[in-house]
């Protein structure tokens, strides 16, 4: 066995190329061993403990990449935020080369043999903490994904704009261009099946600062699995302009003021789709309850509308519907008009305030406790499923919002929590 320093490693990389920057490797990872700049995620080989957790939700698969490598001349960070594709993996030569040791085995950076890293049982008990399931409901239609991109034999698919409305109050009475837009893209005679609950990639045109071309950004798809307009091959989006970073610092975003400028007849470039598990039951009389704050909610009106058409055809027995979705004020709150018409036997809506002049501020997770009873009983059928999509802030206090209602209804939350996950019955895709 050789020195610790010329150990062969697995490291675990992640490939600038395909990679759409949708933050859940990070969001996901239970040891802290993913970041990212402003254009690259990556992954530190000295706390990676190859644990897997990011392995499943990668939309795309660019999380799925490993090198072996002499653990003291392992990619750094530096290094990988540079990179515009993955460097070729070490030929046995070159590897041995690169090794003083030639006795040093191929093995894992693994707790056992990196005091820097975290131990896998405690990763595993921090991955029990979230019941978020990677596993798409048993009666989910087949998802395609990554029909198109990077590594497939076609990079884009042009869609052609046929569609673009603002769908908030905001903007239209405020003077502001802080407003979310309801984009409809068609693909015309080639190939894209989708389905509610997947998303695509937009490549926005030109390049960064660098001078490196724009990398695809992640939009969830807002409309059904035959089109927008029924019977055509088309999708829609729901886009909210982008005007200040995390920090509340100005800044354009560069995709979404691109797609909210867009105008009739333009065309965009797309990649994916993507995701095969924030899918949608089909089998009668499963219910379903969705949670959003707003463009979140660009999923939610996917399947709603799915389920309606099916109840105007009277092909589905279907269960129920339920709703909770949070804006700052009912101005910013995508959709609010056509939620009003939607028949209440159909489905039951709560909208969360949180920035109302003069009132209360008031949270999805606030509504979800007054509806207990109602929660309790869904959390109790194996037939409903619930869905959870919006900024990150919100899914640590829905999820606290579930164990309390669980709780008070005599479940057992760990046990609830598990058959949850294990079932592909509860979904959290936030950002």
């Amino acid at each position: 066995m050789g020195t610790s320093e010329n150990q062969v490693i697995k490291q675990h990389l992640i490939d600038p190329e395909i990679c759409i920057r949708c933050n859940t490797c990070e969001a996901i990872c239970p040891v802290g061993a993913i970041t990212h700049d402003s254009r690259n995620y990556v992954v530190k080989a000295d706390v990676c403990n190859l644990c897997m957790a990011c392995i499943s939700p990668c939309p795309t698969g660019s999380i799925d990449n490993w090198r072996d490598m002499p653990k003291a001349k392992a990619y750094s960070i530096e290094e990988q935020l540079t990179w515009d594709d993955l460097p070729a993996p070490l030929s046995a030569d070159e590897l041995a080369a690169q090794t003083s040791d030639s006795a040093v085995s191929v093995d894992a950076l693994t707790p056992s043999q990196d005091q820097n890293v975290q131990s896998l049982p405690n990763v595993q008990s921090v991955q029990s903490e979230s019941p978020g399931s990677t596993l798409p409901p048993w009666s989910a239609a087949h998802a395609y994904t990554n029909l198109y991109g990077p590594k497939s034999s076609q990079k884009t698919i042009e869609a052609k704009v046929v569609g673009n409305v603002r769908v908030t109050e905001v903007g239209k009475n405020l003077g502001s261009d802080y407003d979310t837009h309801h984009i409809v893209l068609d693909f015309g005679n080639l190939p894209f099946p989708v389905l509610e609950g997947q998303s695509i990639g937009i490549v926005p045109p030109g390049v960064d600062a660098n001078g490196r071309p724009h990398h695809a950004r992640q939009y969830s798809i807002a409309s059904p699995r035959n089109g927008e307009r029924p019977g055509y091959n088309n999708l829609s989006l729901t886009v909210k302009r982008v005007l200040e970073d995390h920090s509340g610092q100005p800044v354009r975003g560069v995709a979404s003021n691109y797609l909210c400028d867009l105008k009739i007849g333009e065309t965009v470039q797309v990649v994916g789709p993507f995701g095969s598990s924030f899918l949608m039951p089909n089998h009668p009389k499963s219910s379903i309850v969705m949670i959003c704050t707003g463009t979140g909610s660009a999923p939610m009106r996917a399947m709603t509308e799915w389920r309606r058409r099916l109840r105007e055809t009277g092909k589905f027995e279907g269960g129920k519907l339920m709703l909770f979705f949070g804006a700052r004020t009912q101005q910013e709150l995508p959709y609010f008009g056509p939620l009003q018409k939607l028949p209440k036997d159909f489905i039951d809506s709560q909208f969360a305030f949180s920035r109302t002049a003069g009132q209360p501020k008031v949270y999805v997770q606030d509504l979800m406790r007054e509806r207990a009873a109602d929660l309790a009983l869904l959390l109790k059928d194996p037939n409903a499923y619930f869905y959870v999509c919006g900024l990150k802030s919100m899914e640590e206090g829905v999820v606290l919002a579930l164990r309390d209602i669980a709780n008070q209804a005599g479940l057992n939350w760990d046990r609830l929590a598990a058959d949850l996950k294990n079932q592909g019955r509860l979904h959290l895709e936030t950002y």
